[in-house]
């Protein structure tokens, strides 16, 4: 009798509402997802990252926003959030590598997409045209880490 051995790409999809708590969901379904894979040494970053694009489209929306997490199977973790509103902000609206400055000393917000760019391997963002009735359909934020290689 084979082994089946499980395989180093895989997806989940969440959809959030438009709810406070929705990033600490997020967070809980991050650590459930990379824990039963086995890649636990990604946690804390993308955890960290995931809350901050999750409560910036809680923050800048009205509507519902959707988590997914996707292993590319290289060791890469992908994890994409997208949102109603289609304003992409600095650093996603520039090619990986751009670059923001810090939030000033004594700002209320301003450090989450700082972050971003200072742990993710790369990111990214676009908006996604034209949804029904002419209105925009919002825009997909994403960014990627890399872990050990399972090969």
């Amino acid at each position: 009798m084979g082994t089946v051995s499980p395989s180093d790409t895989w997806a989940y999809a969440l959809r959030l509402p438009h709810d406070p708590r929705a990033a600490r969901v997020a967070r809980v379904t991050v650590r459930a997802a990379l824990a039963g894979h086995g890649q636990r040494e990604l946690l804390d970053d993308v955890e960290l990252l995931t809350s901050e694009l999750v409560t910036n489209a809680y923050r800048h929306t009205r509507g519902p926003c959707s988590l997914r997490l996707s292993a590319l199977g290289d060791g890469r973790l992908r994890v994409g959030v997208w949102d109603s509103h289609p304003y992409v902000p600095a650093p996603f609206a520039a090619p990986s590598g751009g670059r923001i400055g810090t939030a000033p000393l004594g700002a209320r917000g301003g450090r989450g997409l700082h972050l971003v760019q200072e742990y993710a391997e790369t990111w990214g963002g676009w908006t996604l045209g034209e949804g029904l009735l002419g209105r925009g359909a919002g825009k997909l934020l994403w960014f990627e880490v890399r872990g050990p290689d399972p090969r």
